[in-house]
């Protein structure tokens, strides 16, 4: 048998065996596990059993059983002694008192427990009838029975994919068809094409003298 067969074989056996007392259920499942492995030799059924293998991985030797850390942070959370303490009941059950089994409820009380009733005008669904075997339909219920029609001008869709004829196969580009195939040529926006110069100043413009107007409109709006 393969050693990939029995690792797996080995696992589940003995995940059945460390359960102190196994169900049925788990029974029937190694038992048919164990005749699937036995009776298959297909190689994706083991491939696909045998999925720790694929990719060079080893197989664990505790693969499918919760480890110490979460059987920890499995256990239940416990109360703190102070809370125990300051808890006024035990049980979440707590008895009656005298005082609310001997109560009385008022007319609005009792008025309110009441049952919503149905309304005067409500009427219950009819029964559909049966309809009859001499009912016979109109000219017009047959004519809006039937199936809506494609125009006589419709064609279905053209297939994708079609010969290519003869004269297609020979023709020969124009100097004008083969201008117009050209891509268009657009200005490189790279690194090489950066302009060093774009953003230096001019001399005209240090030495260029401010105008009154322009300083009162540069002066900021007071608020």
């Amino acid at each position: 048998m393969h050693q990939c067969q029995l690792l797996y074989v080995q696992q589940a056996w003995m995940f059945s065996l460390r359960l102190r007392s196994p169900s049925a259920r788990i029974m029937f499942s190694v038992s048919c596990l164990l005749l699937a492995l036995l009776c298959c030799s297909s190689k994706s059924f083991f491939l696909y059993i045998c999925r720790p293998l694929i990719g060079g991985r080893i197989v664990l030797t505790k693969f499918g059983y919760p480890s110490e850390r979460l059987l920890r942070l499995a256990e239940p959370k416990k109360y703190l002694p102070a809370f125990l303490e300051k808890r006024s009941r035990v049980s979440p059950e707590w008895p009656v008192s005298l005082a609310a089994q001997n109560y009385n409820p008022s007319k609005r009380i009792l008025e309110l427990a009441r049952p919503k009733r149905l309304h005067p005008d409500f009427m219950p669904p009819r029964e559909a009838s049966m309809p009859s075997p001499k009912v016979v339909a109109s000219p017009r219920t047959i004519e809006l029975a039937k199936p809506k029609q494609l125009p006589s001008k419709f064609r279905p869709p053209r297939d994708p994919e079609w010969p290519v004829t003869e004269a297609a196969k020979r023709a020969v580009a124009t100097p004008r068809i083969l201008e117009l195939a050209q891509p268009t040529s657009r200005p490189r926006m790279g690194l090489t094409a950066f302009n060093s110069d774009a953003f230096r100043v001019k001399q005209a413009a240090l030495k260029a003298v401010c105008s009154q107007r322009l300083e009162e409109l540069a002066r900021p709006v007071r608020r």
